[in-house]
């Protein structure tokens, strides 16, 4: 029984590294990009029992194929572990000039709507971006809504409805539906208490299922990617990209996009699934240009949804932070090519299926 319990786990954690190695849009493929620490967690177990449960050339290839696993799992885990440089640094630079700025993908169907507007009336962030509201969540917000000043919002009953508040000026806001009709992105122009300017992005692509390859998701990624690339302003992106930050969408667009992870060097945020605390993955982001600094970034309690909160201080000092910060990594020409093949493979999936939007991001 033992030996077969090695054997399964072994094929899991195997199979799931190979297939993670493949460029696919497929769902069975790239939802292996997600467990790479619950990956390696089986390739630890199915080693260590392999040693004294199996005997020859058997324990000796599956104790050579666990390593393997355990050296490329961690080897992709590395950078978003306290042991690796952080690329964005810590420091408070004129405070403002200082935004706090909070992203929760609330679960539709979570209907506890106090103890997210106890969370939010305990943070008070400048900047809130709700996902997955209703109509119902948008009434039991109220009070919240109304506080903010700057309101946009597109309730949904189809788990891809979003809110963004703003106590900061707001110059302009549009929520756009890039590529697929049935999931909106948010896109806006605030300035700091100082009135410096600086742009805005929350996204929610839809996840890889079954039934639900990654064409679209990849697509808006991208999109919205190219969207920072072609701004003149500092850009914070935010949201459930339902996708992890060390694939290869996720990289690509952090290159395309100029962006620094405040991760890096820090540890995941793993905020996916709330209910499991070992085995989360980092869903939920924040990516910055170059041009801000970090205060604090967290990883809040759960609520009641799926998925936990992000809160994180950021300053905006384009020269202090390019002194402290590391250099945004440059895009090269594959990831020109990914970006240009997403963007056409996502709108091509969207016509294919009916739901494409005609959308665009507004004028960078």
């Amino acid at each position: 029984m033992l030996r077969i319990l090695v054997f399964v786990l072994a094929a899991i954690a195997a199979t799931g590294t190979t297939l993670s190695l493949l460029t696919s849009y497929r769902w069975y493929i790239r939802m292996w990009d997600f467990p790479r620490v619950a990956l390696m967690v089986l390739a630890a177990i199915a080693l260590v029992a392999a040693v004294p449960v199996l005997t020859g050339w058997v324990r000796a290839a599956v104790v050579v194929a666990m390593l393997l696993v355990i050296g490329w799992q961690g080897f992709r885990i590395y950078p978003y572990t306290p042991f690796a440089k952080t690329e964005v640094a810590k420091a408070v630079i004129n405070r403002e000039n200082c935004i706090s700025a909070f992203s929760f993908n609330v679960l539709q169907t979570n209907r506890d709507y106090a103890r997210t507007i106890q969370l939010i009336d305990r943070e008070d962030p400048d900047i809130v971006l709700l996902l997955e509201t209703d109509k119902l969540w948008e009434d039991a917000l109220k009070p919240v809504i109304d506080r903010y000043p700057h309101r946009s919002s597109a309730p949904l009953d189809n788990l891809y409805g979003l809110i963004l508040l703003s106590r900061l000026p707001v110059e302009d806001a549009e929520i756009t539906w890039l590529i697929d009709k049935e999931t909106p992105s948010v896109f806006a122009t605030m300035q700091t208490k100082a009135g410096a300017q600086f742009r805005y992005i929350g996204l929610h692509p839809r996840p890889p299922q079954p039934g639900e390859d990654t064409e679209k998701r990849d697509g808006e990624i991208a999109i919205a990617a190219r969207h920072a690339k072609e701004t003149k302003l500092p850009v914070l992106a935010m949201g459930d990209f339902n996708d992890v930050a060390w694939s290869r969408t996720s990289q690509m667009f952090k290159r395309i996009g100029g962006y620094l992870d405040p991760r890096i060097g820090r540890g995941l945020y793993a905020t996916f699934p709330a209910n499991l605390p070992g085995l989360r993955w980092p869903l939920d982001h924040l990516f910055m240009s170059p041009d801000f600094t970090l205060v604090d970034m967290k990883v809040l309690e759960n609520v009641g949804s799926d998925h936990l909160p992000v809160l994180a201080k950021v300053c905006l000092a384009p020269r202090a932070a390019k002194v402290l910060n590391d250099e945004p990594a440059t895009p090269d020409a594959a990831d020109h090519k990914d970006m240009r093949e997403a963007i056409r493979d996502g709108k091509q999936a969207a016509r294919e299926e009916g739901t494409a939007s005609g959308g665009s991001p507004p004028p960078p």
